[in-house]
Formats: structure tokens, C-alpha cells, sequence
């Protein structure tokens, strides 16, 4: 049975491999990379702009609107405020990937 630590992959690891498969770049450099790149979706995200990543899927910043809603515990009326929220549709070729 694998460990939660065994099924996930953290942004160290990612660093790490990225280090060992680039020839010439240093773990320093790999984990500035990385942070780089996670730094862009980032902001790329909260400017509400959608990525496209071939052959991984797309992320899409996607705005719902305020709706009404009760509270399970006193059963009352509640207005849900409106939101942005962040989904990801895997591409078809991740999906046949993913299941091998």
C-alpha cells in the first residue's frame, strides 16, 4: 500500500528531476525555474486569463454568479456572493495517458 508521502509529487521533487534531466543546470537554477513557472500561471490566473498547455489540458479561470442558497443548520434563506473559481479539463492525450 503506497504512503500519501509515496503518491504525490511536491514542487521539490519536481525541482529535483528537473535538475538530474537538464544538463548544465544546477538545483539553484532548477528550483528558480520552477518557481518562475508556477509564479506566471499564477499570475496569468488572477488577471482572469485562461492557459493552454498541448498535449496537459487547460486551465480556466471561470466566474459563477450569486445565487441563493440555505443554511443546513437553521434552514434560512442566504445569498451566495458570486465568485471566480479555477477548473482543469485534462487534455484527451493526458487522459489516455493517465489511463494506461
Amino acid at each position: 500500500m503506497e504512503t500519501e508521502r509515496e503518491s504525490q509529487m511536491t514542487k521539490a521533487d519536481i525541482t529535483e528531476k528537473i535538475a538530474d534531466n537538464v544538463a548544465g543546470l544546477t538545483k539553484k537554477e532548477a528550483a528558480q525555474l520552477v518557481d518562475d513557472f508556477f509564479e506566471l500561471l499564477r499570475v496569468t490566473l488572477e488577471k482572469g486569463e485562461n492557459i493552454k498547455v498541448s498535449g496537459f489540458g487547460n486551465f480556466q479561470v471561470k466566474q459563477k454568479q450569486a445565487r441563493r442558497g440555505r443554511n443546513p443548520q437553521t434552514g434560512e434563506e442566504i445569498v451566495i456572493e458570486g465568485r471566480r473559481v479555477l477548473t482543469f479539463k485534462p487534455s484527451t492525450i493526458l487522459k489516455q495517458k493517465v489511463n494506461l
